[in-house]
């Protein structure tokens, strides 16, 4: 796609005007699902960009004006990156004089809240509450993101993908399971489904759980970021993984998870084998519920 060359280089405010209009071109002139690719397409760039290039106010503040201009939904997803970006930095003690000017730029009157934990930063006791603001409000953006979006476009999906992978990330397991479970039953009973994605780069992993993040690292050992955008998972299978760990902390029977297997199995049959991570996280999930329900009828069959 000729597009995707034009984000190889948004040195520029001219640069990323050109990248952006061919989008809004795209997405005005094809049909409700081609525009639709078109915008995925735009994420994983705004993602991929956010991630691989050094950010400072001047961009930001280019990036949401320009963004603006084509559809406010592009600037609430960059805004959502960037925090993502910002939460990985603190975590990892990498923090520039930039970094208050940027929260302040992306996050306008909702700074407030920040400014305090913000403060308290300086030591790295604080840190932890810091991250977790930021990708709390990462969450809120990316679900205000979906939620806006959801009723534009010719295919179906789901709006609550972020907010149920957050909740995982707090244990908050029963919640999850009902977030995803809604998720799944939607998907699977939609006529036009695409294969929405999230993404998997190094903003997004601290919302991953650890298995998802090691069979990431596999992946890009084995194709080598072949495809320049780094890896992605599926909504459908995110939430079909996600239902199937909450399942499974929460000690479920073995017939519970029998249908939840079958959900797997008809999750591989949908899912592109192209979709590598996809495919490695199903066999996964559904290793796990065989694994369990074995254990279940041999400790049955000595009781």
């Amino acid at each position: 796609m000729q597009i995707s060359r034009l984000f190889d280089d948004v040195s520029t405010s001219v640069k990323l005007q050109n990248a952006v209009s061919e989008i809004a071109r795209w997405r005005f002139n094809f049909s409700p699902y081609d525009a639709y690719k078109t915008v995925r397409f735009a994420e994983m760039s705004i993602s991929r960009v956010v991630s691989q290039f050094c950010l400072s106010v001047a961009a930001c503040v280019c990036w949401i004006n320009e963004l603006t201009k084509i559809d406010e939904r592009f600037a609430v997803y960059f805004s959502a990156v960037v925090l993502l970006h910002v939460a990985l930095k603190i975590s990892r003690n990498d923090i520039d004089g930039d970094m208050t000017e940027i929260l302040v730029t992306v996050l306008g009157r909702n700074f407030d809240q920040f400014s305090a934990a913000l403060s308290r930063q300086r030591t790295k006791l604080n840190t932890p509450e810091l991250v977790g603001l930021l990708q709390k409000s990462t969450v809120d953006y990316l679900t205000t993101y979906r939620q806006l979006a959801v009723p534009e476009f010719a295919v179906t999906f789901v709006s609550t993908d972020y907010e149920a992978l957050y909740a995982y990330k707090r244990s908050d397991y029963q919640r999850c399971l009902q977030l995803c479970t809604q998720n799944v039953h939607t998907l699977f009973c939609a006529v036009h489904v695409d294969m929405t994605v999230v993404p998997i780069l190094p903003e997004f992993i601290p919302l991953m759980d650890d298995d998802i993040v090691s069979l990431t690292a596999l992946t890009l050992i084995a194709e080598c970021r072949k495809n320049g955008f780094g890896i992605c998972i599926s909504q459908l299978t995110l939430s079909v993984y996600l239902m199937t760990q909450c399942q499974l902390k929460l000690h479920h029977s073995v017939t519970s998870l029998a249908q939840t297997l079958a959900y797997i199995k008809i999750t591989q049959i949908k899912c592109p084998r192209s979709f590598t991570s996809d495919q490695l996280v199903l066999q996964l999930s559904k290793r796990k519920v065989a694994m369990l329900s074995g254990m279940t009828k041999h400790t049955k069959k000595y009781t």
